[in-house]
């Protein structure tokens, strides 16, 4: 069974469904309300568990209802929470989420995610050093992000990061990366000076590009490739990134080639998109691999 260590923000979604997203000082009227468990670190850590890995979280959650109903949800999905501390008088993380138009517009308010810090996170190095993969988001703050791989790159851990949101990265946070997994936006703010075709050429399995609905882009050392996602009829696309994550680190935890992997997560990703909310539609190992 693979050992991941997830390291990133927890949340609760808000989450308004509607046939129109909003312009700037508009207001329309929404069909539906629900609140479910997310964040970006969150929702990898419950995919992976899902998709059969032995998961550790780390990360913070205030001291309020919502903290309470993230914690219920982790043990509830088999994801080991002794490193997820609430925060005392501090609210938990909250995404703000639209469905219109299908596909979502998210607002992310961190809250007791800014709480992930370096020293919190050095708490927890017995679990990051037993780890065969970790996994890192930037709904942190940034200075953890460069600490973590800083700490996977001294034990010679492999290290994916997800840079979502965007934001600038360190050189040093790339440099120690082992595997990258922006989207199209993402990559464009990391390698600014560069084209998508110099910053793919410039790191060869390790940079791996998302790009919706036409798949996953990334260079073999002699050529571009694009592993092809899959065609369904999407409900909600939210958490489909975290879903393709997960199962990307499941799959390269497991000895999966790079190509599987990217194929095994194109799958999971795909599925999660069939069902409500961010986690609602995260499926198991047994039903991706009868899909595959």
């Amino acid at each position: 069974m693979a050992k991941i260590s997830v390291i990133g923000s927890s949340s609760m979604d808000l989450v308004v469904t509607s046939t129109k997203r909003p312009g700037a000082g508009e207001t329309v009227l929404g069909e539906s309300f629900t609140t479910v468990p997310g964040g970006k670190g969150a929702n990898q850590a419950v995919a992976a568990a899902r998709l059969g890995a032995d998961v550790t979280m780390i990360g913070r959650v205030g001291d309020d209802h919502f903290g309470q109903q993230i914690l219920r949800n982790f043990e509830e999905n088999h994801v080991r929470i002794g490193y997820v501390k609430p925060v005392t008088h501090m609210e938990s993380g909250t995404a703000h989420i639209v469905l219109a138009e299908g596909d979502n517009s998210i607002v992310v308010v961190k809250a007791a995610n800014n709480e992930v810090t370096p020293a919190y996170v050095e708490e927890a190095l017995d679990a990051i050093r037993s780890s065969d993969i970790v996994l890192i988001q930037q709904e942190i703050p940034a200075e953890t992000v460069v600490y973590v791989s800083e700490i996977c790159a001294k034990y010679q851990i492999p290290f994916l990061l997800n840079p979502a949101p965007a934001r600038e990265v360190e050189k040093s946070v790339i440099e120690n990366a082992t595997y990258i997994t922006p989207n199209e936006h993402e990559a464009a703010i990391m390698f600014k000076n560069m084209s998508l075709q110099e910053a793919l050429r410039k790191y060869p399995h390790k940079l791996f590009v998302t790009e919706g609905s036409n798949g996953v882009r990334f260079f073999d050392g002699e050529q571009e490739v694009v592993v092809p996602t899959y065609k369904v009829e999407a409900v909600d696309t939210t958490g489909a990134g975290d879903t393709f994550n997960a199962a990307f680190a499941v799959a390269l935890a497991d000895g999966k080639s790079l190509a599987d992997s990217v194929k095994f997560a194109n799958r999971a990703a795909s599925l999660s998109v069939t069902k409500f909310g961010a986690q609602g539609g995260m499926p198991t190992r047994r039903e991706v691999e009868e899909q595959l």
